[in-house]
């Protein structure tokens, strides 16, 4: 792909099954290498009972054009609309268009959930899954700006040019990383009517990540020395990322999977902070399980949202990261178990949504 061979191999082990992606440049070096949940084998999950499939039809279409279009899918209601409409928008990774992670397909448990009460629904191949070389070829200069916003925003123009929506009943929908930079995509797609910001963290990415990865070890007090060792290796790369300055910001080496440029542009971001100046409803959701985004994260945004007249907050104190219900401590593994979305959250975006306008 893009003169890049990209190789899979799924492996198991002792806990979970994942998909090792390494990329090979022209020299045959390793470009790239990246650790993903595995995609499953076995027969997909069967709707969730919220979901009715004959409330609404689905159809291809693509996101933006050019060397960045993008594969997608728009569920429509039946019936001839105009209807009000999400766009979804994925978490950190090379994500597909359902947010497929081990057997749960959260995005297609919301689209086809939405789409059932009556609401259209837009989820696409995220950039860095449908042009990995291409997005690793583009060095110091690849930040949010090229993996998320710019695409978010190329879906919400091609919904307001299709028939069947309301052009001016538009939402975006983002979820973990995706509710972080909602904000931004708010600010440079200023014609949409509200967000929906789901499992959204309020700490640099580094931060979070360094917090996530404590919490895992805390799992495991007696791990052994092979892990032990990976996780001193893991504090040595984030002790880098913690050590870049605006004079990296050129380079093009890979810290932690992705240039110092990306890094540095999220440092001093905090999303909750930036939505302060947006005049669109928002709808903030959390769960309460969540380790990757937690609820520190979600009172940050309640404490600099207070008070604005347009926005709701909605804990779920038994959901993990991707809104599915589980009990005692959330730990990794509890991803590999098939479920689906909570049917509270489904119904609380689809009320939120159809609300009149005010």
């Amino acid at each position: 792909m893009g003169g890049y061979d990209i190789v899979f191999v799924t492996s198991q082990f002792e806990k979970a099954k994942l998909d090792i992606k390494v990329v090979f440049n022209s020299k045959r070096q390793v470009a790239g290498l990246f650790f993903l949940p595995a995609t499953a084998a076995a027969a997909p999950l069967p709707p969730p009972p919220y979901v009715r499939t004959n409330a609404f039809r689905e159809r291809e279409v693509t996101v933006g054009q050019g060397k960045w279009a993008l594969p997608g899918t728009l569920s429509l209601p039946v019936g001839n609309g105009p209807f009000a409409a999400v766009v979804f928008v994925h978490g950190s990774g090379p994500e597909d268009r359902d947010e497929t992670l081990g057997p749960n397909k959260p995005f297609r448990d919301l689209a086809q959930g939405l789409a059932s009460q009556g609401l259209a629904a837009l989820r696409y191949e995220k950039r860095t899954k449908e042009y990995p070389a291409e997005c690793i070829a583009l060095g110091a200069q690849l930040t949010v700006q090229d993996e998320t916003i710019d695409d978010a925003v190329a879906a919400v123009a091609l919904l307001g040019s299709t028939r069947e929506i309301d052009p001016k009943r538009i939402f975006v929908l983002g979820h973990s990383l995706g509710g972080m930079v909602a904000p931004r995509i708010a600010k440079a797609a200023p014609e949409i009517a509200g967000l929906v910001i789901m499992a959204a963290g309020n700490r640099s990415l580094e931060d979070a990540m360094a917090d996530q990865m404590e919490y895992i070890a805390s799992l495991e007090p007696n791990r052994s020395a092979e892990q032990t060792k990976q996780f001193q290796k893991f504090k040595t790369e984030m002790a880098k990322v913690k050590a870049l300055t605006t004079n990296d910001i050129s380079s093009t080496t890979s810290v932690l999977g992705a240039p110092p440029h990306y890094w540095l542009d999220l440092r001093d971001y905090v999303p909750a902070r930036a939505a302060q100046d947006l005049k669109c409803p928002m709808l903030i959701l959390q769960g309460g399980r969540d380790y990757q985004s937690t609820t520190a994260d979600f009172e940050v945004w309640q404490k600099n949202l207070k008070g604005k007249a347009a926005v709701t907050f909605k804990l779920y104190p038994a959901l993990n990261h991707l809104f599915m219900s589980g009990q005692g401590k959330c730990t990794p593994a509890e991803y590999e178990k098939p479920g689906h979305v909570a049917a509270e959250v489904v119904r609380d975006i689809g009320q939120w949504v159809s609300k009149p306008a005010s």
